[in-house]
């Protein structure tokens, strides 16, 4: 008896590449990226070499220190007070002291002598978590936004962000942000 055997049908895979790739196409459009978000800062320009760090009276520094604990501490030269994180996540004090601390223009003779001399150094210790860190970072900008928009409001009537690029950067000017993460020197 002869074999009736006939080989399996071949399948023709000159499409697959075209599916693969077509495949590949579909997931690449819908698939969403994680974008890495963070604080928005300019950095200063790089210093030419051989430049010294200027020195700084102890009354233009506010000094705000996050321990390993993530306890706050901060002061007017060195941390003295200690600062309470409310159950919301706000700072209870730090931008009311920051505030205070830059618009003193030399009226208590133990703070900073204006809003431009005004530094505000933020040191953290190894082991501080990240979410201290942003916490504190948000109430210092908080701080310069309402000093920012209580200046806008008083010399042009409208809040700061309703004011042109020009009228912004005089504000910007009177009120700058000065944040150290380094040590200042202070003499």
């Amino acid at each position: 008896m002869a074999s009736n055997r006939r080989g399996l049908p071949e399948i023709n895979a000159g499409s697959m590449a075209d599916i693969a790739f077509l495949l590949l196409i579909f997931f690449l459009v819908t698939t969403t990226m994680d974008v890495d978000s963070g604080i928005s800062r300019k950095l200063p320009p790089m210093p030419e070499e051989n430049v010294e760090t200027p020195e700084i009276h102890k009354k233009n520094i506010f000094v705000v220190l996050i321990n390993k604990n993530n306890k706050i501490l901060a002061g007017i030269g060195s941390p003295t007070n200690i600062i309470e994180i409310n159950r919301d996540g706000s700072i209870s004090s730090l931008k009311d002291d920051v505030k205070n601390f830059i618009t003193n223009n030399g009226e208590n003779p133990n703070s900073s002598d204006s809003p431009d001399k005004a530094v505000v150094s933020l040191q953290n210790q190894e082991g501080t978590s990240y979410k201290t860190y942003i916490q504190v970072q948000n109430e210092l900008t908080k701080a310069y936004n309402e000093l920012r928009n209580e200046k806008s409001n008083i010399d042009y009537g409208k809040d700061f962000n309703r004011l042109d690029n020009e009228e912004q950067k005089k504000i910007k000017d009177f009120y700058p942000m000065k944040v150290s993460e380094a040590e200042t020197k202070a003499n």
